[in-house]
């Protein structure tokens, strides 16, 4: 007689450990299980305030370089990463940290997309243009306006020529990595009718396609396709 037959299923205990790995799913990502998956793409998220050398305040989102600059090696380094998908959702921050970081992905010689959702302002500009193709979503914003200087601020030429100095280190930047004018972007940066209290200009979707800031209007799926493409072009002789 087969006792194989007869025998009870035997019921999965949760352990310890696996209640803790559940309640910390719970917290981080909002379900109970998240589903193991090996991906070729590394996906690095970039939101909130970009945090330089002066920590923001505890209620602020931020996205820290020293965290991200790692991740960047990493996707250089690492065999079995073939391309990098940006997501960006920032409203600027420090302007060193932020171009230091856009000159490092524009320095990646893998396959690259970026992803503006939500907003892509100020220094996020440079960042969403870093890399090999850029999309925007529809409803996504990118403001486009000259660098700012909390603090204290000396008045003398020396300032100003430091100001004079940055700012052309951005408009190079962008410049040379995207499709704009050199005199479309500085009109951008100093139109005074869009703005309250400022001057800049805010570009919403397909209008930052129009200035070639951003090469194309789409989402998640259209910039994936995309980055899979270059890098099945990359593996070809």
């Amino acid at each position: 007689m087969d006792k194989g037959k007869h025998q009870k299923p035997v019921k999965k205990i949760k352990t310890d450990k696996n209640r803790k790995i559940e309640a910390q799913n719970v917290k981080d990502f909002g379900t109970q299980n998240v589903l193991p998956f090996r991906s070729n793409i590394h996906c690095l998220t970039i939101i909130g305030q970009i945090e330089g050398h002066i920590l923001l305040p505890s209620q602020n989102k931020a996205t820290k370089y020293e965290h991200i600059m790692p991740q960047l090696v990493a996707v250089e380094e690492n065999p079995d990463i073939e391309g990098l998908l940006l997501l960006l959702n920032t409203a600027g921050g420090d302007v060193e940290a932020g171009l230091a970081l856009a000159e490092m992905v524009a320095s990646i010689s893998k396959p690259k997309v970026s992803l503006v959702l939500g907003g892509g302002h100020s220094i996020g500009v440079p960042l969403a243009t870093a890399t090999d193709c850029s999309f925007i979503a529809p409803t996504a914003t990118m403001t486009i306006h000259p660098i700012r200087m909390n603090g204290l601020v000396i008045g003398v030429p020396q300032t100003f020529r430091y100001f004079t100095k940055m700012q052309q280190r951005i408009t190079d930047f962008i410049v040379n990595h995207s499709g704009i004018s050199r005199d479309t972007l500085l009109e951008l940066m100093t139109d005074t009718d869009e703005l309250a209290n400022d001057i800049g200009t805010i570009l919403v979707g397909s209008e930052a396609v129009k200035h070639g800031i951003i090469d194309n209007v789409g989402g998640l799926r259209d910039a994936i396709h995309k980055l899979r493409q270059l890098i099945e072009e990359r593996k070809k002789p």
